[in-house]
């Protein structure tokens, strides 16, 4: 009898093959889907969230909205994993207050402010059956999901007591990074050259500068529980110092511009990471994107208590 091995890129494609056709599911209690119409409408709403590029994509089957990448790029096996930006509670959190908006966002308005950001694409009619879709499986999600740690979000890091350095960073993307999402960063597209089996990190294909992952905080949490591709937060590959090291280097490299002159209205409640002045202190845009953040955290709980 002949054994064969596989190459850890074959490995890598082939689960990500699996996760795109919908063979990873949700960990939940039972995770059953109801007959008829309802869990037809869930199943779609989840395909559109693992498949997103299919949909609407450059060539996209029901529009031409985004820039190519799947919502499940950012929330790991269709928003299931743990500590993979996880969405299981994010029917239950919305309508809420986003203070980077002003003003009160219903779930559609979440989604949509996706679209626009990490897909860097156009906003979702929100009477669309694609708009509804995805809202009913969120929101089945977030009622069959087993309530466990890193059930939400990601493991925020603990803040270096210096800067993040984008060359180390360099060397990091080098070594284990670029096997997958290609030397030049900008991502390796599936046979049919429609879709991306691993996404670009920058490039016009990319998430663009209003993201969440554009914020070196959210970007380096994310990749130390998820990256390498098979990482879990049980079994990290990166340091957490090496984390935020290729962070700050993805985050440097070009990719598209989202106007956020209305963002933040507010000056006091912009995260202490977000790179783009004006500022309420008198920290450098610099430190505001690379840290150190302690300063900058303590300064503000300092205005807090002033106020």
């Amino acid at each position: 009898m002949r054994y064969f091995t596989l190459s850890s890129m074959t490995k890598r494609i082939l689960f990500t093959i699996a996760i795109l056709l919908g063979w990873v599911t949700a960990r939940s209690q039972g995770n059953k889907i109801p007959a008829g119409n309802a869990g037809k409408e869930i199943l779609y709403g989840k395909d559109l969230i693992a498949r997103t590029a299919y949909y609407f994509g450059p060539n996209g089957k029901a529009g031409h909205l985004t820039n190519g990448m799947n919502c499940q790029n950012c929330h790991n096996y269709a928003g299931t994993k743990i500590y993979g930006l996880n969405l299981s509670a994010t029917a239950t959190a919305y309508p809420q207050y986003m203070a980077r908006t002003g003003n009160i966002m219903s779930i559609a308005d979440r989604i949509n402010g996706c679209m626009q950001r990490s897909l860097n694409g156009k906003k979702l009619d929100t009477t669309s059956k694609e708009m509804k879709a995805m809202i009913a499986y969120l929101k089945w999600l977030s009622k069959t999901t087993v309530k466990q740690p890193g059930s939400s979000s990601i493991l925020k890091l603990a803040y270096l007591d210096h800067a993040a350095d984008p060359l180390k960073g360099k060397a990091i993307f080098v070594q284990k990074c670029q096997v997958c999402h290609g030397v030049t960063g900008l991502g390796l597209l599936a046979p049919d050259k429609t879709v991306y089996t691993f996404p670009p990190l920058w490039g016009d294909d990319s998430y663009n500068d209003g993201a969440g992952l554009y914020r070196v905080t959210t970007f380096a949490a994310f990749v130390k529980s998820n990256m390498p591709f098979g990482t879990t937060y049980k079994t990290p590959q990166l340091t957490d110092e090496e984390a935020w090291n290729v962070a700050a280097f993805v985050n440097s490299q070009p990719r598209p511009h989202f106007d956020q002159s209305g963002d933040w209205k507010d000056l006091s409640k912009k995260p202490i990471d977000f790179p783009f002045s004006p500022y309420a202190d008198s920290f450098s845009e610099k430190q505001h994107k690379f840290g150190p953040y302690q300063p900058i955290a303590d300064a503000q709980k300092s205005t807090t208590k002033k106020n």
